[in-house]
């Protein structure tokens, strides 16, 4: 019995002209049992016969086949194929059954007349097993002569179903297999039940799995197949699984393995130790290359820091004007501290910068909180400028201007150590969106009180006066009382006394210069005057005096001027301003109208601008509204008309209006 309901029995052929093949032994519809149509063909032998099957009584054809033979045939030529497959067609034929019946009517009838001298090979009609000729070949040429070879034993295929009425589920017709035909019939777990139709048979068969083979009526009757048992299944390690098989090629070697010589020996071990062993070296390699250059690195610039220290502390010597070598010996700061102090110059230590160099938070190592600047290193001028500012702090002492601690001299551009403020610009507090930050009026007069102070000493105080060159609110640092601290000498210069200011390079904020200085370049004390006098309108106003203006509103400067001389500068005076200054306002406003006179000697010198303010500070401060008419109002008003100041005015404005694009 197979696997889909199909039994082998053995019967015997039929000979002659005309007969019937059902010999099922269940009358004429065989029971349940009919010829399996996968499993069954129709082998004729014989010479020049066509043999038919027919399948029910009104003679309808199912099959048929034909068989031819030469007088020069033998019956050992005629029944074997050149490549020894049996039944070439020459001697005899082999067709499929297409349709299961449990009988066949069989006709044949000679193709040749003179049959009677054809080859002793018999005429024989078969239904048998499919492959069956192929190995009875032999037995066939045992009985070739009488009618002996017609009655052997031939095996037959029948197939069969274990219900004959259609099964249909709540109305519906199914092609599945019911559970409980399934429990009743298909015992084996590895098996299944499915629907089968047929012309003469219709119901449901079991099957073993995939991979399994045996009865599936029974209780274990589906077995494993052994896979690597099969012939040509697999020509590498074949290892055999429940339902299946796997097959791979041996270890060192590659390709498919179900073909013969498939496999070949891979060099894929070579190349992944060659692969892995390249990899390693390569990066060891590179490993070695990035030491070395840190390594290379680290040396250079260790054989660079006494070469600089040298460049840069002899430069050093020569610009300080004390020529006390105790003083650059003791500002010295040796680099591996700086580096310490910002962690390596760390972006997140970074608290501002200008035009002349970034400034880090620094820690250093007794826990003083310092301010470190940087140079922005791009030509030689920003080494000198950064050396200047060294060589005008060493030799300053005073509160209102931001002390120098130290300076590292290691690097191509010195390092510059100051005390840190820590309450940020004047600028910031004058310009933040907060009105709960703002700066009150006393504090305002203070801060401009103090800026004038430091002024005034750099003018007039040091045995070299000192050019600051860049005033403005945000070189004003604040400290955590409001005390003004003035910063970045970096573009200042020593001025000795009588010597008038050479032409130099056009350095400063637009807006604080003041405009001749774009076409002379000439430095005196005055321009810094002027810029501090742009400072006090800054304070007045809270207009930063570098941002646009309509063509009609012009500077800062020139704005402000002619809105007091027509007396509406309440327009653009802050309001807090108006609300707290008083009578102070109109002082200030007259201050620093002369400030940016047009004609530097007429403009007051920062001595006497800071003896006016300290005045100011000192009336505001005792609550007594002082004459107009006192020293400090002369300053503002001597030999100076409004009318006059007007006039000087509009001379003014007349070049400003080039310089909004300096040269």
């Amino acid at each position: 019995m197979d696997t889909a309901g199909a039994v082998n029995i053995t019967l015997h052929s039929v000979a002659g002209g005309h007969g019937t093949w059902g010999s099922l032994g269940a009358g004429a519809s065989g029971g349940p049992y009919v010829v399996s149509e996968r499993h069954s063909v129709l082998v004729v032998t014989g010479c020049n016969v066509q043999a038919t099957l027919v399948g029910d009584l009104v003679g309808n054809v199912i099959t048929g086949c034909s068989s031819f033979c030469s007088i020069y045939d033998t019956w050992s030529s005629a029944v074997t194929k050149y490549d020894g497959e049996a039944c070439s067609g020459i001697g005899c034929c082999e067709t499929p059954i297409p349709i299961g019946w449990p009988s066949y009517g069989v006709r044949f009838t000679w193709q040749d007349p003179n049959h009677e001298s054809d080859s002793k090979l018999p005429v024989a009609v078969r239904v048998a097993e499919r492959g069956w000729l192929d190995s009875a070949s032999t037995m066939l040429l045992n009985y070739s002569s009488g009618d002996s070879s017609c009655r052997m034993p031939i095996p037959v295929v029948l197939g069969f179903a274990l219900d004959s009425k259609p099964v249909v589920l709540q109305g519906v017709a199914t092609s599945g297999c019911p559970k409980d035909v399934s429990r009743s019939a298909c015992r084996s777990s590895l098996g299944s039940c499915r629907n089968v139709t047929g012309h003469y048979r219709s119901g449901y068969v079991c099957h073993c799995h995939d991979g399994y083979q045996g009865n599936p009526y029974i209780v274990g009757g589906c077995q494993d197949i052994d896979g690597c048992a099969l012939p040509v299944s697999c020509y590498g390690e074949c290892t055999n699984t429940d339902g299946g098989y796997l097959c791979r090629c041996p270890s060192g070697a590659r390709g498919d393995p179900r073909i013969k010589d498939g496999c070949v020996k891979s060099s894929l071990g070579l190349s992944v130790g060659i692969g892995i062993s390249s990899g390693a070296g390569f990066l060891l390699m590179v490993l070695a290359t990035i030491f070395v250059a840190q390594k290379l690195k680290h040396r250079r610039a260790k054989l660079l820091r006494p070469k600089f220290f040298r460049k840069n502390r002899g430069y050093l010597l020569q610009q300080l004007v004390s020529q006390k070598a105790d003083i650059s010996e003791r500002m010295i700061v040796p680099l591996m501290e700086m580096e310490k102090a910002t962690n390596n110059f760390d972006k997140a230590r970074e608290i501002g910068g200008g035009a002349h160099g970034i400034v880090y938070k620094g820690i250093m190592s007794d826990l003083h909180v310092v301010a470190i600047k940087k140079s922005k290193v791009t030509v030689q001028r920003e080494i000198d400028e950064f050396v200047n500012e060294v060589a005008i702090l060493s030799q300053i002492n005073h509160r209102n201007i931001v002390k120098l601690f130290g300076c590292c001299l290691e690097m191509e551009v010195p390092l510059l150590v100051y005390e840190f403020i820590s309450n940020g610009t004047l600028h910031h507090h004058l310009h933040v969106e907060h009105t709960e930050t703002l700066l009150a009026w006393v504090d305002r007069l203070r801060i401009a009180t103090e800026t004038a102070r430091a002024l005034a000493y750099l003018h007039s105080a040091v045995s070299i006066p000192v050019v600051h060159r860049d005033i403005k609110s945000q070189n004003i640092l604040l400290d955590g009382t409001l005390v003004a601290k003035v910063s970045d000498f970096g573009a200042s210069r020593c001025m000795p006394v009588g010597q008038t200011g050479d032409a130099t390079v056009i350095q400063g904020t637009f807006g604080y210069l003041y405009p001749m200085y774009y076409y002379s370049g000439k430095l005196t004390e005055k321009s810094d005057v002027y810029s501090f006098g742009v400072l006090l309108m800054d304070l007045l106003t809270r207009e930063k005096p570098c941002s646009y203006r309509s063509f009609e509103e012009k500077s800062l400067a020139i704005y402000f001027t002619t809105l007091l001389t027509t007396s509406n500068l309440v327009c653009v005076l802050d309001p807090q301003v108006v609300v707290e200054g008083g009578k102070d306002i109109e002082a200030i406003a007259m201050l620093a109208a002369a400030c940016v006179r047009m004609e530097g000697d007429h403009r007051p010198t920062m001595r006497k601008v800071e003896m006016t303010l300290e005045s100011l500070q000192l009336h505001h401060e005792n609550a007594v509204i002082c004459d107009m008419d006192a020293p400090s109002y002369a300053v503002v008003t001597e030999g100076t008309s409004m009318e006059k100041v007007s006039r000087q005015y509009s001379l003014e404005e007349e070049y400003l209006l080039s310089s909004r694009y300096p040269r």
